[in-house]
């Protein structure tokens, strides 16, 4: 895989940092999780991750803690500014036995800022971003898109593509280098389109109101009469004709598709239309054409779509539960989701101590002193 043989340092944390980890493991790193002894974990993106607890709280355990960060390529962190430096564990001092490690830093404001010690979450950073001030419909209250915009993309996602980006130029100069990733600024990153098409006129209209955030009827989801969703987006005009005639609507009869001032008609016909079959019915009337329009897939019937089916598109778990194959798809290293369960806390603390140098009776001593905890049952000693 293209990560083969690369170590990652993740120390336990929730939603951006295990997401940015589980996307390296399923990738090829070796990601081991720093969970906290006599602790649950809360990682639900722990695929393919090992698992050592280690008891932070004492001068010993943040002692192994450094030597294991050391000796491994990427640490990546979740914490506010300045815990790590308290730890004695911040990327300076690891830089200066390491000068290869890669340090990447995931937080909502960044390292710096009046705000780098606050804290917050994603409709926080959003907020920030300046991206939730866009979304939401006409006459609304902005909404946040569950938590997907700051702690996924431009978080988990975008500190994964740094940590890349990273160990390439690692290839090139030798050196590690500390990465400050902000969810602000990845969620307003990723919405540099929304910034740099303000001045071609997409969003001169107030929220909600503009073709691309439901404000044209031609881009909006619309109900079936079976209670369920059709997605919309025939913007260009030859999308927009196949749409008309799936619908059997008579385009002399309709009003023009950019007269702003004949939108609330025709999402009227619209609405009427989509309402008068199942969505199984026009899913039937829409595949195959240009018309941009496609179901809108429940968890449950996500992975049973034929499109979906043929490329893979979901994997089962242990558990029996689905999920999304990662992406992207790569010809000659593609990733190799880890099809164990995840890890528990401690499951893997004396096997990868072993692996990272220390002796039986070493590891013997500091289980019995509480400065690392395990898993018994899975326990070799």
């Amino acid at each position: 895989m293209a990560l083969a043989g690369v170590r990652v340092i993740e120390l336990a944390g929730l939603a951006p940092a295990p997401f940015c980890g589980m996307i390296l493991a399923d990738f090829g790193a070796k990601v081991i999780r720093v969970d906290r002894t006599k602790a649950a974990s809360m990682d639900v993106q722990g695929r393919g991750k090992l698992s050592v607890a280690i008891n932070l709280k004492t001068t010993e355990g943040v002692a192994l803690l450094r030597k294991l960060c050391v000796q491994s390529d990427v640490v990546l962190e979740p914490y506010r500014k300045g815990v790590m430096e308290k730890l004695g564990l911040g990327p300076h001092e690891l830089l200066k036995d390491n000068p290869r490690l890669i340090y990447a830093r995931l937080t909502g404001y960044g390292q710096s800022g009046c705000y780098a010690t606050a804290a917050g979450h994603d409709i926080n950073y959003l907020a920030m971003s300046g991206l939730l001030s866009r979304l939401g419909r006409s006459g609304e209250k902005p909404y946040a898109p569950l938590n997907l915009v700051a702690d996924f993309a431009g978080g988990g996602l975008t500190c994964a593509l740094g940590i890349v980006l990273a160990l390439l130029e690692q290839t090139k100069s030798g050196k590690g280098q500390i990465i400050d990733a902000s969810m602000v600024e990845g969620a307003a990153y990723t919405g540099s389109f929304i910034w740099k098409s303000r001045k071609i006129g997409l969003w001169d209209r107030a929220r909600g109101e503009n073709m691309l955030d439901t404000g044209a009827p031609f881009y909006d989801t619309y109900k079936t009469s079976d209670g369920k969703y059709m997605a919309v987006g025939a913007i260009e005009p030859q999308f927009y004709e196949q749409l008309l005639k799936g619908l059997e609507l008579d385009t002399r009869a309709m009003p023009p598709q950019l007269s702003l001032s004949d939108w609330p008609e025709l999402r009227r016909i619209l609405t009427e239309r989509f309402a008068s079959k199942t969505q199984a019915d026009w899913t039937r009337i829409f595949d195959g054409t240009d018309a941009c329009v496609t179901p809108v897939l429940s968890f449950d019937h996500v992975s049973s779509h034929p499109h979906n089916q043929e490329r893979g598109s979901f994997i089962k778990e242990p558990s029996g539960e689905e999920c999304p194959r990662p992406a992207p798809v790569l010809s000659r290293t593609p990733a190799e989701p880890c099809l164990k369960s995840d890890p528990v806390v401690g499951e893997h603390t004396v096997e990868v101590l072993e692996e990272y140098g220390f002796a039986s009776a070493e590891i013997k001593k500091m289980l019995a002193a509480g400065i690392v905890g395990t898993n018994a049952e899975t326990s070799k000693l």
